[in-house]
């Protein structure tokens, strides 16, 4: 069985990254989406909320598990027994970050191999950090994120204000 590995922050997670996590499901028998518990930058949402709202956005797909992890990707990634590590590219920006990734993780764990899916044409703006920005600002992220993360979004806004 093939197991891949989908890791990232989420914060929060968007329709790009829904698409990313549906996609691979299509391509390995098996998808672990690995929500980073601890990250040097300012989250919006808890380890524990991003979570649930990746696990109700792929809640229809047998074959994804959403989980947390801590430390080096590769590591995880080997913990799990994922084959591959699944990242999406919106541009050459991506690309340049996802290539000198793939070099240093292929020194540290040789066997696991990187699968870099193109975002579709519609999701390829999207940014979580931009997405909260708009929303900061009042702008509708509807159509940006999965329904229950835009309202997830929009509580979390009142509560810090």
């Amino acid at each position: 069985m093939t197991v891949a590995l989908y890791p990232g922050t989420f914060d929060p997670v968007t329709l790009g990254h829904q698409d990313i996590a549906v996609r691979s499901s299509k391509i390995f028998e098996k998808v672990i989406v690995g929500v980073y518990a601890k990250s040097p930058r300012s989250l919006m949402f808890t380890v524990e909320e991003r979570i649930d709202m990746f696990k109700k956005a792929v809640a229809q797909y047998r074959n994804i598990e959403v989980r947390p992890f801590e430390g080096l990707v590769v590591h995880y990634a080997r913990q799990v027994g994922a084959d591959v590590i699944v990242r999406g590219l919106r541009s050459g920006v991506d690309f340049d970050y996802e290539y000198d990734m793939a070099f240093m993780n292929k020194k540290l764990e040789p066997d696991i191999e990187l699968v870099c899916l193109l975002t579709r044409l519609e999701y390829q703006f999207i940014r979580a950090s931009l997405l909260k920005e708009v929303a900061a600002l009042g702008g509708d992220i509807r159509n940006l994120v999965p329904p229950h993360v835009a309202e997830a979004v929009r509580k979390k806004r009142k509560q810090s204000r």
